[in-house]
């Protein structure tokens, strides 16, 4: 594999930092977690009308630029940096690669140019009200044939559910799991934005009551590209981890420098220095996993779903780490409301449970390798 990034991908890399920088700083996050949209709809527009990026992965057929995986790693690494307050990884991680790996090419011409032009915010609906991130343990249900498909159930903690027009639902048929596309509006669908600890990402619980729905892929079909679906979602995730935890060494190592105590800046004492070398192998090592999982994803080989869950469970406890140490390095300032630390935290808690936890994905692991 190639261990580095081409030019191509350097220059999209400062072309998305330049782009965050001005609208993401830390004013717009505070004012956006507070809202109950989550996001700034100009903003939306321009990411997708001068930028691209929600068009970034999806193929030219469907409206899209056919980059891979490893340009919209470095895209989620610079939002997750940010903490870019937006429904991008509910509509580009989750709910196209949802589309792309159903097998249904009609069904993909119908959403995917809408989700790429930044006029569709998606979602993935797939966990019930336990939790649970295994796609076979939907209690959700869906009856019909055809064109006439009707879903009842429960969806819980789902991403940006209250403000999606597109809602892909995991339910169960009389042939097995399949997937379904439901309308933000449909009748019998009802919507409950969740108070969450991480503001900055918005999950709601969504209830389905005999709600029209429209058949993605085979009927009872679905399994393999959920699976594959999570397996490159988890790819994104880790990048977005490794943004964040590279953003909390970086704003704790410049706050070392330049706080004194006892007459010396605390980056000298031995105690700060072993926090950031700590802090510092993870980052380097987060990278490497999941650059790794991006790799395998572009490539789509063999070897994704074992360093999907690997660079998943790593990175989820390498960004709450460096979370952690970033607070304890700022002192007692680090854990008022005022400063920035805490908002890097909350998410690195927040994206350790979601898509499974550390310890889900290292039963997967397990799994995979015979163990």
């Amino acid at each position: 594999m190639n261990f580095g990034f081409t030019e191509e991908q350097d220059e999209l890399r400062k072309m998305v930092r330049r782009f965050l920088d001005d609208k993401s700083p830390e004013t717009a996050v505070r004012d956006l977690m507070a809202t109950p949209e989550g996001y700034d709809k100009a903003v939306w527009k321009q990411m997708a009308e001068e930028l691209g990026l929600q068009a970034l992965g999806i193929p030219e057929e469907f409206g899209g630029q056919g980059f891979g995986p490893v340009e919209q790693y470095v895209v989620f690494e610079e939002m997750g940096a940010a903490l870019l307050c937006a429904p991008y990884f509910s509509t580009v991680a989750l709910a196209a690669n949802a589309l792309l790996t159903s097998g249904d090419d009609a069904a993909k011409q119908t959403y995917l140019p809408g989700i790429a032009a930044g006029e569709t915010i998606a979602t993935l609906a797939l966990t019930d009200d336990s939790g649970d991130w295994a796609p076979e343990s939907t209690t959700t249900t869906a009856t019909g044939s055809g064109d006439s498909y009707t879903i009842s159930g429960v969806k819980n903690y789902v991403l940006d559910g209250s403000t999606a027009d597109l809602i892909l639902v995991t339910a169960k048929t009389s042939k097995g799991l399949s997937l379904f596309a439901v309308d933000g509006n449909a009748t019998g669908l009802k919507k409950e934005l969740l108070p969450t600890m991480d503001q900055t990402r918005k999950q709601s619980r969504l209830e389905f009551d005999a709600t029209p729905a429209r058949l993605i892929g085979a009927d009872g079909g679905a399994a393999a590209g959920i699976a594959k679906t999570l397996q490159r979602a988890a790819t994104l995730l880790a990048a977005e981890q490794t943004g964040g935890a590279q953003r909390c060494l970086d704003n704790a190592v410049a706050y070392a420098k330049e706080r004194v105590q006892f007459g010396r800046p605390i980056g000298s004492f031995q105690a700060i220095k072993h926090k950031a070398a700590d802090m510092l192998l993870e980052v380097e090592s987060a990278k490497s996993a999941a650059y790794y999982a991006a790799y395998c994803a572009q490539e789509d080989n063999d070897d994704l779903a074992i360093a999907a869950s690997l660079a998943k469970s790593f990175c989820s406890e390498a960004f709450f780490h460096c979370a952690g140490e970033n607070i304890q390095i700022h002192g007692g300032i680090g854990f008022t409301w005022e400063h920035h630390a805490h908002l890097y935290f909350k998410r690195a808690k927040s994206g350790e449970l979601l898509l499974g936890d550390p310890t889900y994905h290292r039963e997967i692991l397990a799994n995979l390798l015979g163990i």
